[in-house]
């Protein structure tokens, strides 16, 4: 059973019965961001299948059979197909599963919705991350540059409901989905208020519109207690480590 537990529509119904027969799994870690996405993915198709956790610190022979290449979750198994990494996975979704289409039909804004995914993962993402597990110069420079990434986004949504647009949650929201909950935890982490809703109004509005829709909201999101300690303890254990690594 999925972690997820939404209503079901009739064209959901369908899905499902012609789904009986099929074998689709999900392998993940509680707390990846980049799980998530594939689950709030699978819940808007109305994709029933089974979750698998994870303990990526002691993996198992299971994970390392299925993700050879990068032994990391998520690992989406679809029958005999299995794929790796996250962004992979949601477009396998939506091009096996036509219902509730996660990327727009026009190519340019396709490409557009793939780019800012992009661009919110190598630069934002890896930002604030550095912040999480840095100090002084690095650190400042780590939180100026969230800001920075921060800013491009919000230009994105000029006024929109989501950033696929004003009617429903489509690929760019799933693949940043992370900002809404995730972000400011990392911030609380590294010390720094890093979604101020008086400089990002556009990311703050959505960030209750996306954590209040049906499908996220009856997705289980970690605790948040639980997640401070996790990356808090994260946080310093990567930079002990960074820190021996430099020989200072």
């Amino acid at each position: 059973m999925s972690k997820c537990s939404t209503p079901q529509t009739e064209q959901q119904s369908q899905t499902k019965l012609r789904m009986a027969t099929e074998e689709i799994k999900l392998v993940g870690f509680w707390v990846s961001p980049f799980v998530f996405r594939v689950e709030w993915a699978l819940k808007l198709k109305g994709v029933e299948f089974e979750y698998i956790e994870e303990d990526i610190f002691n993996k198992t022979n299971r994970l390392l059979e299925l993700n050879p290449v990068h032994k990391k979750v998520p690992v989406f198994v679809h029958n005999q197909n299995v794929i790796a990494e996250s962004f992979v996975i949601l477009e396998y979704i939506d091009e096996t599963w036509k219902q509730n289409p996660l990327l727009p039909q026009d190519p340019y804004q396709r490409a557009m919705a793939r780019f800012w995914a992009r661009f919110a993962e190598e630069k934002l993402l890896y930002a604030a991350g550095t912040s999480m597990c840095s100090k002084g110069e690095e650190k400042e420079r780590a939180e100026k540059e969230t800001i920075e990434a921060l800013e491009k986004i919000e230009e994105q949504l000029n006024g929109k409901k989501y950033f696929g647009g004003d009617d429903k949650i489509g690929y760019l929201d799933i693949a940043i989905g992370w900002i809404s909950y995730w972000l400011p935890i990392w911030g609380e982490v590294a010390s720094f208020e890093i979604l101020d809703p008086k400089k990002f109004p556009g990311i703050t509005a959505w960030k209750t519109r996306f954590l209040d829709h049906p499908v996220i909201r009856d997705c289980s999101l970690p605790p948040r207690d639980k997640m401070l300690e996790y990356f808090h303890k994260r946080g310093q254990e990567n930079y002990n480590s960074r820190l021996g690594s430099s020989g200072k």
